[in-house]
């Protein structure tokens, strides 16, 4: 069975096709328009309720949230692509410790810096210029923390790529080439050349040959 991937223009989504790609799933894909609030629309709220990229349909098996969505497709499918979850119940551990850690603090103030700096001029919402300022000074915070774990381990999670560096590859992208903070990333050493590997791997480039963000 095809998996059925909604939204692939959207940074979350593409979180879900770099795993599958890294797994050797099949998968077709199913536009969804933020911008014209196709995601608010009642038949796509039967298959997400809180009308939220990305959903996947498997056959009769619906879930959603992004990194629910490829810790299910990397145990399901472990003996299959690329090992993506460590080999010891050590590295799962930090596996999913460093998956929560993008989640909750590499995430976030990147997504607040896309909102105002690229989305606001678009839907035509002024720019908060105060939270730009308050979002800069989070991820330098969090990429400092970085910089210590990564002079210390090639990965985050230790000395194999997981679904903990995956995870971080389409805000990274955002952060790197159209928000105009690339140097936050260049000016330390280990995330950058830690960046410059991840984003590098075959399944990213193909994803951003085949579904081009939406600006």
């Amino acid at each position: 069975m095809v998996v059925k991937v909604y939204g692939p223009a959207y940074a979350s989504p593409k979180r879900v096709l770099v795993c599958l790609i890294e797994k050797q799933i099949e998968f077709e894909t199913v536009d969804v328009d933020h911008f014209k609030g196709e995601h608010k629309e009642p038949e796509f709220l039967k298959l997400q309720p809180f009308g939220v990229l990305p959903v996947i349909q498997d056959g009769d098996y619906t879930l959603y949230e992004s990194r629910a969505i490829i810790r299910y497709y990397a145990e399901k499918f472990r003996d299959q692509g690329t090992e993506l979850l460590g080999k010891t119940i050590e590295e799962r551990g930090l596996v999913e410790q460093w998956l929560e850690v993008e989640a909750h603090n590499f995430q976030p103030p990147i997504h607040d810096l896309v909102i105002n700096v690229l989305f606001s001029p678009i839907l035509g919402v002024p720019s908060d210029a105060k939270a730009v300022q308050e979002s800069d000074k989070k991820i330098a915070k969090v990429l400092d923390i970085y910089e210590e774990r990564l002079s210390k381990a090639k990965y985050l999670a230790g000395d194999f790529f997981s679904l903990a560096d995956l995870s971080h590859i389409p805000f990274g992208h955002y952060l790197v080439n159209q928000t105009g903070r690339g140097n936050l990333v260049r000016e330390r050493k280990h995330v950058s050349a830690w960046w410059d590997d991840i984003s590098n791997r075959p399944s990213w480039k193909k994803v951003l040959e085949q579904y081009k963000f939406p600006v």
